[in-house]
């Protein structure tokens, strides 16, 4: 279900770059960047569960899941892409 996210967040991504002057290489790493998103995840992730419902704690659960694989999966691809994608 993460995986599933990812891949649309970064379909969503890309097809908001095509009208800009970035070329593959810049999107591509555009949408590296946005791949960890642990802020809005754990924002979220927390309201059903403050709202008394009973999957709170499966959905809190799962946007934590979502932070431990997301924010090193796009730190990890960042770091190694930029230097081969970003030029000065």
């Amino acid at each position: 279900m993460i995986f599933v996210g990812l891949a649309f967040r970064s379909v969503g991504v890309f097809l908001c770059l095509l009208g800009t002057e970035l070329n593959k290489k810049e999107r591509l790493y555009t949408v590296f960047a946005y791949l960890p998103k642990a802020t809005v995840q754990a924002a979220i992730g927390a309201v059903p569960l403050s709202m008394g419902l009973p999957c709170g704690n499966i959905i809190l659960s799962i946007a934590v899941l979502g932070i431990l694989i997301t924010a090193p999966l796009g730190a990890i691809l960042m770091d190694a892409a930029k230097a081969r994608l970003l030029e000065k």
